[in-house]
């Protein structure tokens, strides 16, 4: 039973490509489906590995690893339509990149940064962004997508800025970064 948030994880992944490909042939609607999907597995698998601690070292990879790789599947799939622009894509990766960079260092010298809310808060941002970008495409509804998007990154920079202040202040002595 332990292993089911790594399988949902998995699974996760696997999406990435079932999306890239039915977003490339023009089926919105369905890869619409699969990153809804992708968004449930991700709420369950985080939710069963929580509860019945069930946190493993594959997990810590296989969760942000299937949530990154699946962020830009869709933000570089909604900008080859021109539903975003590339500065979306850029700042998302750039950021990304370096939190994964940094997390690794900090990994090695045995400190784990744990998410939080500004974290959770910044993924939830760009959820709605990417919804409300689905229903422009879908329903050819002007939801203002754009403006969810500004408002992700913004939230994205104020998890990462926050991340970087645990690390340097609020360091505890038993090698974990939390409030």
């Amino acid at each position: 039973m332990k292993h089911i948030p790594n399988i949902l994880s998995s699974f996760r992944l696997a999406l990435v490509g079932v999306f890239v490909f039915l977003f490339a042939k023009g089926h919105y609607g369905w890869s619409f489906a699969v990153y809804l999907t992708a968004c449930a597995t991700d709420v369950l698998d985080g939710y069963l590995a929580r509860k019945h601690n069930w946190i493993t070292n594959t997990g810590k990879v296989l969760d942000p690893l299937a949530d990154k790789l699946m962020l830009f599947a869709v933000l570089c799939c909604f900008y080859s339509i021109g539903k975003i622009p590339l500065y979306v894509v850029v700042i998302t990766f750039v950021k990304d990149f370096v939190m994964i960079v940094v997390g690794s260092v900090l990994y090695t010298k045995k400190v784990v940064v744990y998410a939080d809310w500004f974290g959770k808060i910044a993924t939830g941002c760009f959820m709605l962004a990417i919804i409300l970008t689905f229903i422009n495409i879908i329903f050819k509804v002007d939801c203002r997508h754009l403006y969810f998007y500004w408002i992700a990154i913004a939230m994205g920079l104020v998890s990462f800025f926050h991340y970087g202040i645990k690390t340097l202040i609020k360091k505890q002595g038993n090698g974990r970064i939390d409030e």
